[in-house]
């Protein structure tokens, strides 16, 4: 327990806490695990209520004797947070030892040890909050929620992948011996949606299948916690076989905040008449496309340069400077976009045509890309390299720019939410190993869909 594995989910408009918590754990050397059965410690970005309790308290009933979750409601105090967990941790691991000896034959009688948990030796949630905040969102369980926060974790160290193939083939992603088989599906029953089940499985159904066909249909809801996955989307997918017939969009609800979507924030500040630099808003789109590329990459599997690009995000965020990091950059992005293996395991995924895109609303890198998801890696690389002469820019970035990095923030509608839009589309007729490339190369912030009209915009 000196080094825990932990799963870490978020919660809308928890963005922020998300890159705290991964910063932090990477530099822990802690393991970050895709599942609950693999975690000793739960970690949720954003303080769960409703809809959002209901499922991570699933998520922690799934997890073995003696995990523990905490929950990070507030910047800057996850390090002390993630201690206090690890503390705990190794206090009830020793317990249970004492415990298991106790009940050796021959052993002396110890009496009854029930250690910290709930009388089963099942980990618990701590709760330092005043008795008249925990006793509403305890949920069977004390919470460990110092001042409604404390705590988080990230994603970047994955384990305990099951490989899914993309046709018949085995996908190594690296001349240099870094690689993986593709994992775009693993895990995902921890964090599905109540549908029609037996035995904890969903009911198939008969229908027609794309050659005339009386196949069985599954319906199979996704999200909306799986790794490296936009934070609350939820699919419910119909398949037959191995390919997607039908696609529902949802999502968790988006709480309106006082602060703007972290990513899309230096353009609606200066929208607002604040003073804001065009190297803060180089960076947040540095980083944007950082984030997006890692996220993708982990999909794939490729995940030693995803950890990097997610290093390479939180240093352009801390206010490295241009020539700090610009070698390091550069040689990450030319060796993600010059990689063979890579363009072969997603090119031909979601196809998205400029026109397609543009008569959907689509603005931004994903209009620009005109094509699939490996072009659209592609246009996120290029943007970041673009990006990165600008970094140290203190010129102040004009309020009537209203390109953030997924499209324009004056539109009709957030450019997420045209992102969503083009899901079912692109998602129809595909394999289902491959559903989780086509997402992750879209990669929708949910939290724009809290956007309010900002003044200067002819809509936001």
């Amino acid at each position: 327990m000196n080094r825990p594995a932990v799963l870490a989910v978020t919660l809308p408009g928890a963005t922020e806490l998300r890159l705290e918590a991964e910063a932090e754990v990477r530099r822990r050397g802690w393991t970050v695990v895709n599942a609950p059965a693999a975690a000793d410690l739960l970690l949720v970005c954003g303080v769960p209520a409703g809809e959002d309790a209901e499922w991570v308290d699933g998520i922690d009933r799934s997890m073995p004797e003696p995990a523990l979750r905490i929950v990070a409601g507030e910047r800057g105090r996850i390090a002390a947070a993630l201690d206090v967990a690890r503390r705990d941790l190794m206090d009830r691991a020793a317990t249970r030892r004492e415990a298991d000896v106790a009940d050796e034959p021959g052993a002396r009688e110890h009496g009854d040890r029930k250690g910290h948990g709930d009388g089963h030796g099942r980990g618990t949630h701590h709760d330092s909050s005043p008795p008249e905040a925990s006793d509403d969102q305890s949920h069977d369980h004390h919470r460990m929620d110092h001042g409604h926060s404390d705590h988080a974790v990230g994603d970047e160290e994955r384990g305990h992948h099951q490989p899914a193939d993309r046709g018949a083939h085995t996908d190594w992603l690296d001349h240099e011996g870094h690689g993986g088989h593709m994992d775009h599906m693993d895990h995902m029953g921890q964090h599905m949606h109540a549908m029609g089940e037996v035995a904890g499985l969903p009911m198939a159904q008969r229908g027609d299948d794309r050659d005339e066909l009386r196949l069985d249909q599954l319906h199979v809801p996704i999200g909306p916690a799986l790794s490296d996955w936009p934070t609350g989307l939820i699919l419910r997918l119909t398949l037959q076989g191995d390919v997607v017939q039908d696609v529902e969009v949802d999502h968790l609800p988006v709480p309106p905040g006082h602060r703007p979507p972290f990513w899309d924030e230096p353009w609606l500040r200066a929208a607002q008449g604040e003073e804001v630099t065009r190297g803060s808003a180089a960076r947040r789109r540095c980083a944007a496309h950082l984030d997006s590329a890692g996220r993708l990459l982990a999909v794939v599997s490729w995940d030693d340069v995803a950890a990097r690009c997610r290093r390479l995000r939180d240093e352009v965020l801390s206010g490295v400077s241009r020539e700090g990091i610009g070698g390091d950059l550069r040689r990450t992005v030319r060796r993600i976009g010059r990689s063979r293996p890579l363009r072969w395991s997603i090119a031909g995924l979601g196809e998205l045509s400029a026109d397609r895109a543009r008569a959907a609303g689509v603005t931004g890198p994903a209009l620009a890309a005109d094509g699939d998801a490996f072009d659209r890696l592609l246009m996120w690389l290029s943007e970041i390299e673009r990006g990165l002469e600008g970094l140290d820019d203190a010129r102040p970035l004009t309020p009537d720019d209203w390109a953030g990095p997924r499209g324009r923030l004056d539109g009709p509608q957030p450019p997420s939410r045209a992102l969503l839009d083009v899901l079912p589309e692109l998602l129809t007729g595909a394999e289902f190993a491959c559903a989780r490339i086509i997402v992750a190369s879209l990669d929708p912030d949910l939290d724009e869909l809290a956007l309010a009209p900002v003044s200067g915009a002819a809509h936001a």
